[in-house]
């Protein structure tokens, strides 16, 4: 087993469970892309059992913590039925559920969702590509799945040397599907959907909004960067008489509509707009328009902490914008999908957005991804999706 020795004083990480050793901590050793190695503190104590990665800054991945843990195909297997019975447990009101979520589940880079009998994975970095094969076969295995696609297409392999890969990996067929959720039916497409396909780390948080839309009596609501509608689908759930969803995509607007119809709504009470959040905001605005509830869900702004000064202005932007569009008592759902920007820190963005909106807000709730998207104790970077569900005074 080739070893991988750190530093003087750069082992305390791991010895708090983090599952990350980044290259500047090394002071000796090298292996192939995603072999497994030995860490070591730098008097030879172990540390870790990893998967190395010579391209990235993230130089090592912990498997394990356990010196006596073997890295083999019997490890992959019972990390993935694991994970699977955790799910199993929360009582999912759906049949789309993320089934492995990377390094909470002790699978680094590693993201896997359910959605039907279709299962979607990510394989986001050297050690997992290495086991892909064999983590495949635990994925079907456990499950009883027998379609399995790969969406080796996020960015993040970059950073790792790795070719993007997409397409069929166990059986085949139509990438199109439908899911349950929440007694609503909403379509993707594995192949071309964002993410694996559809975002289901917002499942209860949609959920949510329509029991709010229904205690507030919210009638015109707002739904910006909207994708395919989801929380569209929600307001009309929640007895909203009018919807208007604004995004850039003239695809993801189209997939709005189709969900309406298939959920059984009254068309004419939704409308979509094509066009740059930002600007339908501004322009709204300066219309004079007033809306009940609004939603914002926009992309990831600051995908490090690098970027979060820049994030922090487009964020606090479209948060007065919004607030400024609330009719008294409306209500405002926003989110941040940023790695880079922490939940006290949004907090602080959205207040300083209400001072320059001079509008003040209860803050009703306080959202996050859905259960199946746990972050642990140890690995604090897993809780990337932080909402406020806030009131106009």
């Amino acid at each position: 087993m080739k070893v991988i020795r750190l530093r003087p004083g750069r082992e305390r990480s791991l010895r708090h469970r983090h599952p990350w050793v980044f290259d500047g901590a090394v002071a000796s050793g090298r292996a192939d892309a995603g072999e497994t190695v030995r860490v070591e503190s730098a008097d030879g104590t172990f540390l870790a059992w990893g998967a190395f990665s010579p391209a990235s800054r993230i130089r090592v991945r912990a498997w394990s913590f356990d010196e006596a843990e073997r890295i083999d195909r019997g490890f992959f297997a019972r990390c993935v039925a694991s994970a699977v019975a955790s799910r199993q447990a929360l009582a999912i009101d759906s049949d789309g559920q993320r089934l492995v979520h990377a390094e909470a589940d002790g699978l680094p880079a590693l993201v896997v969702d359910r959605y039907g009998d279709t299962l979607v994975a990510q394989f986001g970095a050297a050690g997992v590509e290495r086991w892909r094969e064999t983590i495949a076969d635990a994925l079907l295995a456990t499950t009883g799945c027998t379609r399995l696609y790969e969406r080796s297409d996020a960015a993040l392999r970059q950073l790792e040397g790795l070719d993007e890969r997409t397409g069929w990996l166990r059986g085949d067929g139509d990438t199109a599907v439908t899911i349950r959720e929440h007694g609503w039916r909403l379509t993707l497409d594995v192949a071309r959907g964002h993410k694996t396909g559809y975002y289901l780390d917002q499942r209860d948080n949609r959920a949510r909004f329509a029991t709010l839309v229904r205690q507030f009596g919210a009638k015109r609501v707002l739904n910006c960067f909207s994708y395919t509608g989801g929380f569209t689908v929600a307001a009309l759930a929640g007895g909203a008489h009018e919807v208007i969803s604004v995004d850039s995509s003239g695809p993801a607007l189209a997939h709005v509509a189709d969900h309406v119809r298939l959920n059984g709504f009254v068309t004419a009470a939704s409308r979509t707009v094509e066009a740059d959040a930002n600007r339908f905001l501004r322009e709204a605005l300066a219309a004079g328009e007033r809306f009940d509830a609004i939603v914002l869900d926009p992309p990831k702004f600051a995908p490090t902490a690098a970027s979060a000064d820049r994030a922090a202005r487009a964020y606090k932007d479209i948060n007065r914008l919004a607030l400024q569009l609330l009719a008294p008592g409306g209500l405002l759902l926003t989110f941040s999908c940023s790695g880079g920007i922490a939940p006290d820190l949004f907090h602080k963005i959205v207040a300083g957005a209400a001072m320059d909106a001079g509008v003040d807000a209860f803050i009703l709730e306080r959202l996050a991804a859905a259960p199946d998207h746990a972050a642990t104790l140890f690995f604090p970077e897993g809780d990337y999706l932080k909402g406020l569900v806030l009131r106009r005074r």
